[in-house]
């Protein structure tokens, strides 16, 4: 397991290297150490950069947690060089939080439906329709490519608050 980067950290506001050759050794040992991270998390996705690593490499891995007891199941995801465009220009607000910012939630607008592309482990090229919780994963986690973090898309500071009370906020939905 890495140390995950924390907000202030200078790797998470630089644009991350696309990777040349998915095959070399460095590249093969960043994305074992990023799942190895990540599955030591309640977090359903990770980054390069959040072990301070400066490659556009990030993983989705959605399945329900603490942290998300809602979302959907699906395998773990390595993505490398991935890129993506919006179906259409329909955004939803929705809570996330981040790794690298722990203690605090926010209310961020993400596009509902994505086209995304980008290349497994083994060197193929991959296209996929994601919508939803995951299309939101997806797309916290390519900020992390671009330099970017999720409280730099929030629409108004009050859509931030401390986790206490997100899952007061949770507590009192599902009743």
């Amino acid at each position: 397991m890495r140390e995950i980067a924390q907000l202030g950290a200078e790797v998470l506001r630089q644009k991350a290297e696309a990777v040349a050759d998915v095959h070399v050794a460095e590249i093969r040992q960043i994305i074992s150490d990023m799942q190895a991270t990540l599955a030591g998390t309640q977090g359903v996705g990770i980054a390069a950069p959040q072990i301070s690593e400066s490659k556009r490499i990030m993983i989705v891995a959605s399945r329900p947690t603490p942290r998300y007891p809602h979302a959907p199941q699906m395998a773990p995801t390595v993505m490398i060089n991935p890129a993506f465009e919006a179906l259409s220009d329909h955004k939803e607000k929705d809570w996330e939080g981040c790794l690298s910012i722990p203690g605090i939630r926010a209310l961020v607008p993400r596009y509902r439906e994505i086209l995304i592309r980008y290349t497994d482990q083994q060197g193929e090229r991959v296209e996929l329709r994601l919508d939803g919780f995951v299309a939101r994963v997806f797309q916290h986690e390519y900020d992390h490519l671009e330099g970017r973090v999720y409280l730099d898309s929030v629409e108004d500071n009050r859509d931030i608050v401390s986790e206490s009370e997100y899952f007061k906020l949770m507590d009192i939905q599902s009743h």
